[in-house]
């Protein structure tokens, strides 16, 4: 079994699923999206690494061969660029799939009526515009809301419901996206992630507490 062994020389079983995931980027630097170490070691394995960047460093010890004696080990980033057709470009124009866990992180977990913080299981996905209405169930047409509001505002728009949004749905970009998606982010991943990510983007303003 390989063993995975941590920059500060802690060892860690290969199967061990809490640990990090590690951040892909192409060749010029685009965030591309997240995988496993073991994904990672097959890049590494097949000289497809262009370039590395970050402070952490993870090292994979597998089995001994049989001449020399020696175990294989690799060492992979934290963050790594792939080589070749990596599709980030197109992937980080794209629209992420909506979701409730990712809406709700990228509204802070606010509700969008009365302000009020929760937690996700008292919050609920609302449609700005209804579907009865011709709305969509788009990033731009979604909101976090709590039960109470969404039930109070029903089937009709906010103002036929007299209710004001206190901010406004936006769509998520990729390097966003990658941050809602990953609740065990390294300090290095998330410093490079926060660079692409637009100045006007929820994520800069810090959770209430």
């Amino acid at each position: 079994m390989a063993i995975l062994v941590h920059s500060n020389e802690i060892a860690r079983a290969a199967a061990t699923p809490a640990f990090p995931l590690i951040l892909t980027l192409d060749i010029n630097g685009v965030p591309h999206r997240w995988i496993t170490w073991q994904h990672a070691c097959f890049y590494y394995a097949k000289n497809q690494i262009a370039w590395t960047a970050g402070e952490d460093a993870f090292t994979v010890v597998g089995g001994c061969n049989r001449v020399s004696g020696e175990r294989s080990k690799i060492t992979a980033s934290s963050i790594i660029a792939i080589k070749g057709k990596a599709m980030a470009t197109r992937a980080f124009s794209q629209v992420p799939p909506l979701n409730n866990r990712e809406l709700f992180h990228r509204d802070r977990y606010l509700c969008a009526y009365c302000g009020h913080l929760l937690q996700g299981a008292k919050l609920t996905r609302d449609h700005v515009v209804p579907f009865s209405r011709g709305g969509r169930d788009t990033w731009m047409n979604v909101v976090t809301a709590c039960r109470p509001c969404n039930e109070r505002k029903s089937d009709r728009t906010p103002e036929k419901a007299n209710m004001e949004l206190i901010y406004l749905p936006y769509v998520p970009n990729r390097a966003e996206y990658l941050i809602l998606t990953n609740r065990r982010i390294l300090a290095d991943q998330m410093e490079f992630l926060t660079q692409h990510v637009p100045a006007q983007s929820r994520l800069h303003q810090p959770v209430a507490q």
